[in-house]
This record gives C-alpha cells, structure tokens and sequence, in this order.
C-alpha cells in the first residue's frame, strides 16, 4: 500500500480514485484582512466543528480584499489543516451569505458528476481518514503543524456511484442529526444544573418541593429560615491523606489490591460517585498510607484545587487528597454540593505559585450553610435527579458514537449496502 492510500479493508464493490480526480479543487485558504465590521465574513478553525459549519465563530474581512481569495460553495467540504487537536477535523459547507476561507482551512470542491461532499467528508471522519490524515502532517516554517495539501489530494478513497454516495450520506447525516441534538440538550441540562446547584445553595427547598424565595448569601446577608452557618468542621471530620514513604514512585509500594485515588480521579469524576483508581497499592503501600471509608468526600487540595468526588468503596488517598467524613444526620451529597461551589473562593486562597495548594486551615473553617437534614436530603434528591438525567443523556451519547462509527463501517466497507431509493 503506497503512503497516499488509506488504511481500509479492500472494497470489492467500488473503484478507489484519488480525492483530485473527483474533484474541481483542493486548495488551501488565505490570510484574511479583518476589520471590525463587514458583509464578508473570514472562515477559521474554530468554525470547522464536528456537528458542522458554525459561522457564530466568522471574523468580519475587509470587503475590498476580496481578489485572490477562496470562496467557499455550498457542498464545498472544510478541513482544519493546521494547529494542533483540531488538525484533520472537517465538516460540509452549507451556509448562505458571504464568505471567505483563511489560510488555516483547506477546501475540496467535489466534481458534481462524480462525488457527494458528505461522502468525501465521511471517508475524512472515519477512523481510517483520520489516521491517514495524522500520518500526513509536518511542521511548517513557523513549526506548527500542517497537513500536506498535496498528500490529502492524492489520497485514494472508495468512490460508489453518486445516487449510492448521497444515500449512504443521508444514512449518515441522520445519525448525525441525533448525536447533535444529544449534545445539545446534555449541555442545555449541563446548564440548568449548575443553575439549579446556585438556586438550591441559596435558597433551599420547602416542603412542598419549591424553592425559597428567600435567599442565602453565605455570611452577607439573611440565611433562609432554619438555616445556620457552621464551619465545615463542625459538621465533617476532616483529615489529610498519606503516603510517608520516598520516594513516592517506589514500585515496591504499588500494583497491589488497594485502589489509590489520584487527583485527575477525582477531576474526571466531576463531583460524582466513583469506585476505581489508575493507581493501586500492595499491602506494604497500605501500611504507609490512609484508608477512608465509603461515603468520604475526597477533595483534591493540590494543583488542581476543590475537585471533588464521593467514595464508593473505600480507598487509599495521598496527601494531595483530603477525606472528609460527614456527621450524621447531614448529608452527603449535601455538603458535597457547598464544596463544589466554594471552589472558586478555595482557588483564589492558594499561592500563585508553580503548583497551586491549599491545606486543611483553608477547609476546616469553611462555611457551610445548612439547613435541617430534611431539607439537605431534599435539595440532594433534587439535584440527584438532574444528574442522574445528565448521566443517562452522557452514556447514550457514547453509545450513539458507537453506532455511527459501527454504521460507517458497514457503509464504507461495503458490508451494508444501500440502493439509490433505500
């Protein structure tokens, strides 16, 4: 296999034609001329998305500098083709209005004869193109990272007949309609969460279910009825975690049967339940280090400040890690929730330092509001099912992803096949 052919399985079905012969161009953009107001409108990066051609991002260009330019036709398919994390992603064109595309995008106008943009675009996506396109980059005069023009035109894909390629894009782009509009109300309930997280800090939640109407400020004003402000360690135990031996990568201490949680564990749970660490200890590990039972709030007090996260199986924490233990009869998830949103005032606390940290003076007197346990339960709950819906919307998101790529390789192996009229 030559280094301008993509890596897919053979194709018994379709004819493999490099993506210049099926196409008028594949040209890269220019530097644009932006101004603070016009009609023309210059395409960059940030435009290119993986739900499509977002023109929120379009820079406004000096409608005089509009000779020797690329303009982009609807149809045209856009590719990111420098930088880095963006390199390679793509999108079809398909705005109205006037446009221009910069010199960090690279343009493949399809032959109308003979190939569908979705299609092209769809063999770019796919985990074959992208692997392709990785293969095909270099560092440019500026040392950033460029993909070569040249090697994306010679690229040699699959190319079924036309009405074969739309429908197939069609299939595609209905799976695509779904995943986007996933996305987007996982991130307007993402939205609404974080929302509700201010309204029931601050205000709490009667019997009935509804919120308050009077509010709490935390120490500057008038707390709801039956409110009181504790430090955190009136109401938690709160204590640090260990590792005493050095030095702290020994491999004698580690591989063992006692998870240890880290702090990118405890960012990557986003203030959620968790039961399993990259890190675990032997029982010599164990010996020099703490355990904390489940149901302890581990909260990160090292470079990354306030990440929080609750135990569902006990676990080993370093000293990076402070566990607190909630008193009954509060709550929780409760006290987990006035952690989370006292970290901003928690980050400003620590040195500006090359590692940001904080200790248990900052946390201990922390302020907590808290209502009786009733009420903690009920603005728990209430938040518990948001996230639980979030939750539910995340997992069908990946497992939407799943099936799209799924679909896509039946489609461009060839292993589904579809007629012109279905």
């Amino acid at each position: 296999m030559s280094d301008e052919e993509l890596p897919i399985p053979n194709y018994p079905h379709w004819p493999l034609s490099s993506i210049e012969e099926i196409s008028e161009f594949v040209a890269r953009g220019t530097a644009p001329a932006y101004v603070e107001s016009s009609n023309v409108r210059a395409i960059g990066q940030r435009c290119v998305t993986e739900a499509g051609f977002d023109d929120s991002f379009a820079r406004p260009h000096d409608r005089r500098m509009t000779r020797h330019v690329l303009e982009p036709r609807s149809g045209d398919v856009l590719v990111n083709s420098t930088g880095t994390g963006t390199i390679g992603r793509s999108c079809v064109f398909d705005s109205s209005g006037q446009f221009i595309v910069d010199g960090h995008i690279t343009v493949i106008r399809p032959r109308q004869d003979l190939a569908d943009g979705r299609w092209i675009e769809a063999i770019i996506r796919s985990p074959w193109g992208q692997t392709f396109l990785e293969g095909q980059c270099y560092s440019g005069s500026t040392n950033q990272v460029e993909l070569s023009r040249i090697k994306l035109s010679q690229a040699l894909i699959p190319v079924p007949s036309l009405p074969e390629q739309r429908k197939i894009a069609e299939i595609l782009g209905a799976a695509d309609e779904v995943i986007h509009s996933t996305q987007q109300l996982t991130a307007k309930l993402e939205q609404t969460k974080h929302g509700l997280l201010h309204d029931v800090l601050t205000q709490g939640i009667d019997v009935s279910g509804h919120l308050r109407k009077s509010p709490c400020t935390k120490g500057k004003g008038p707390l709801p009825p039956g409110w009181q402000l504790y430090p955190l360690e009136e109401i938690a135990d709160v204590s640090r975690g260990q590792f005493t031996h050095r030095p702290r990568n020994d491999p004698a201490y580690y591989g063992g049967e006692y998870p240890f949680i880290q702090t990118g564990d405890i960012a990557r749970s986003a203030g959620g339940y968790i039961n399993s660490a990259t890190q675990s200890l032997n029982v010599r590990g164990a010996r020099v280090s703490l355990e904390f039972p489940v149901g302890t709030i581990a909260v990160t007090i090292a470079a990354n400040i306030a990440d929080t996260a609750i135990l569902s199986v006990p676990m080993y924490f370093p000293d990076s890690v402070v566990g607190i233990q909630v008193r009954p009869p509060n709550n929780v998830r409760y006290v987990e929730l006035c952690i989370r949103a006292a970290k901003p005032g928690l980050e400003a606390r620590a040195p500006q330092s090359a590692q940001k940290n904080i200790n248990l003076q900052d946390l201990r007197p922390l302020m907590i509001p808290v209502p009786e346990p009733r009420e903690q339960e009920r603005i728990a709950s209430e938040y518990e099912t948001y996230e639980n819906y979030a939750r539910t919307l995340r997992e069908n998101l990946t497992k939407l992803r799943l099936m799209r790529r799924g679909l896509l390789e039946d489609l461009l192996t060839g292993q589904a096949r579809v007629g012109a009229s279905g």
